[in-house]
């Protein structure tokens, strides 16, 4: 766990940002990420998968959070399968009430799911676990601070708030940077991989 205390942004050396403004910024980045060619989506995807395992080798991580993918999310399951096989264990994130931190529960790779109310979705019998020492964390978009842009849920944020929080890794494509700034909640994550790069 990271009790890293740079994480959240000080509203006082930061503009706000309008909310409309994020929202048009969001339409943008989603549309930006639907647009993609399949081809090139499965390409980026591998190359991703590729960077995660590398650093969860050289981290030595053995139990770590991951998501399943949502409109045109990077799809990361054959690196799940992969990390499984080696003894990495792994959690889904569950939202069990609204406006409240994400609970996760312990998944195997191929086990039965069922959707939430929400669409997302879930193993279908729930074991539920602490928070990960290691979490991985969809981006929307993101920017050179490390900062993220999710759909406006706040699901991550207040999740990742409470000190000690698990080390974060944002997946995203490149395509995604952007340029906004952070709100008085946002939390800097502590990497960001890419097909290109690890931030």
């Amino acid at each position: 766990m990271n009790s890293d205390p740079r994480i959240t942004c000080d509203p006082a050396t930061r503009p706000p940002i309008a909310p409309e403004e994020k929202a048009d910024l969001r339409k943008a980045l989603l549309t930006t990420r639907r647009s993609l060619p399949e081809a090139t989506r499965l390409q980026w995807d591998e190359a991703i998968a590729r960077r995660l395992l590398d650093w969860c080798a050289q981290e030595n991580i053995t139990q770590l959070g991951v998501y399943w993918p949502l409109q045109g999310e990077p799809d990361l399951h054959a690196a799940y399968a992969q990390l499984a096989a080696s003894g990495v264990a792994l959690v889904l994130p569950v939202v069990l009430e609204k406006h409240a931190p994400l609970a996760f529960s312990a998944w195997t790779p191929g086990e039965t799911m069922v959707k939430d109310g929400m669409g997302v979705a879930v193993p279908s019998l729930l074991r539920l676990r602490p928070a990960p020492a290691a979490l991985l964390v969809p981006c929307l978009g993101f920017n050179a601070e490390r900062y993220r842009l999710g759909y406006g849920g706040g699901y991550y944020d207040r999740t990742l708030a409470p000190a000690p929080r698990p080390r974060t890794v944002g997946i995203a494509y490149a395509c995604l940077a952007a340029e906004f700034v952070c709100g008085p909640y946002d939390i800097a994550l502590d990497h960001i991989v890419t097909e290109g790069d690890i931030l």
